[in-house]
């Protein structure tokens, strides 16, 4: 089997390429040949140093990167994006049996499209967000602070001010949501594309988006790269822990409120337009991005409880999986994928993306020896059936048999959308 796995990045800047790099590395330590194609060059992650993994880079530039003129156009269609995919692929020295697009928004664009299309292979796409079928990619809406109940491309969609910048931006990413629907159309008038969602909430709305698409949908976790050791000792950490973009969508703020609220410390790890914000708000530390064995380890010294209360529908924070992982109780928000994991009161707490009903779940960690609890069942539960990468890759193997062809997958329900 020869997997070509296509992203931006050979660095993670998000969950997707994050994803897609620790897959490529899971596949080629079962075996599998993988090349990974990204569209921007730069530093490689570590785990790509596999003799199994060739790593193929573009030389593209990221979008956000560009003027703004200039992001935009390539950002609706980037004609030099799909010409040297398409020689790549054709200057490998041997064929892939299946192509697996994890994102395309920063470099590639929609022009890919068809140039996968055309190699006639197997296609498919992890749905980490909801670019597939959204033009903000989020379905949310920023002007209103709350997820979008609208159907994508209807009337009431393209004239919403939904973008979290400006009518312009909404414009621009309107524009590459036609071309991209249209080349999928045109592509793949037949044939079907195979979409991994990564939790069942995110396959449940984008199945109800797609009705009557040419599509298989499929369920896989992201792996979580945690090696098993002793549960952590939540209880004598001191802080409610954030991990991530500090973003309003994604609730930080409200992690920083709540916790005020509730008597407790918060920590906050990453970056994001409410640092200085969040920075203001009593109690509140910010320590900046970490790499990921400093993060596990200051979560592992600091954290009573990792919260991940998202206001927007997000498909699976990685961050909540990490935390029970490593016997870390936690806190996500009933619109998350992530919460699917969870089993309230018990391993942690799902609850509404507002304050009041955050604060008082926050509340309840002020209790040692029910965060102790917590911990070590979130720690059992998880153990007992981890999402690790070796698991990732297993599930991985099984779909693309499918895809070709060379076996029937029965571990996964596949539904054609009718």
């Amino acid at each position: 089997m020869h997997a070509a796995i296509l992203t931006n990045f050979a660095t993670p800047k998000g969950g997707a390429e994050k994803v897609a790099i620790e897959s490529a590395r899971g596949l080629a330590e079962r075996g599998v040949a993988v090349t990974l194609i990204h569209g921007v060059d730069g530093p490689a992650d570590p785990m790509l140093d596999h003799p199994g993994i060739r790593r193929v880079g573009l030389s593209l530039t990221d979008v956000w990167e560009r003027p703004a003129w200039r992001g935009a156009i390539e950002g609706i269609w980037n004609r030099e994006a799909a010409r040297r995919l398409d020689a790549a692929l054709a200057a490998l020295p041997a064929k892939p049996d299946v192509l697996h697009l994890h994102q395309w928004t920063r470099s590639l664009s929609p022009a890919i499209f068809p140039v996968l299309a055309r190699t006639g292979l197997p296609v498919a796409i992890t749905l980490h967000d909801y670019f597939l079928v959204c033009p903000n990619g989020v379905y949310y809406r920023f002007d209103r602070a709350e997820p979008c109940t609208v159907r994508p491309f209807s009337p009431g969609c393209l004239a919403a001010p939904c973008d979290p910048q400006s009518r312009v931006h909404k414009a621009v990413r309107v524009a590459r949501a036609v071309a991209q629907l249209a080349a999928i159309l045109r592509g793949f008038p037949s044939r079907r594309l195979d979409l991994v969602h990564v939790s069942d909430g995110s396959r449940t709305r984008i199945e109800t988006m797609m009705q009557g698409a040419p599509v298989r949908h499929h369920r896989i976790d992201n792996p979580v790269r945690i090696a098993r050791a002793a549960p952590a000792d939540p209880a004598s950490g001191d802080a409610v822990a954030f991990v991530g973009r500090f973003t309003r969508e994604k609730g930080a703020d409200l992690v920083a409120q709540a916790a005020h609220r509730a008597g407790l410390p918060s920590l906050f790890i990453g970056d994001g337009p409410l640092a200085d914000t969040l920075g203001a708000v009593p109690g509140a530390e910010v320590v900046g991005w970490r790499a990921p064995d400093e993060v596990e380890a200051l979560l592992r010294r600091r954290a009573r409880a990792v919260a991940a209360p998202a206001r927007w529908l997000e498909t699976g924070p990685l961050t909540i999986y990490e935390a029970l992982a490593a016997g870390i109780p936690a806190v996500a928000s009933d619109r998350a994928g992530a919460a699917e994991k969870i089993r309230d009161g018990v391993t942690g707490f799902v609850t509404a993306p507002d304050l009041a009903a955050l604060a008082e779940a926050l509340g309840r960690l002020r209790d040692d020896a029910l965060v102790r609890r917590l911990g070590e069942a979130a720690h059992a539960r998880y153990w007992s059936a981890p999402m690790t990468l070796a698991a990732h890759a297993a599930a991985l193997c099984d779909l693309y048999a499918g895809m070709t062809g060379a076996a029937e997958a029965p571990s996964f329900q596949r539904s054609a959308v009718m």
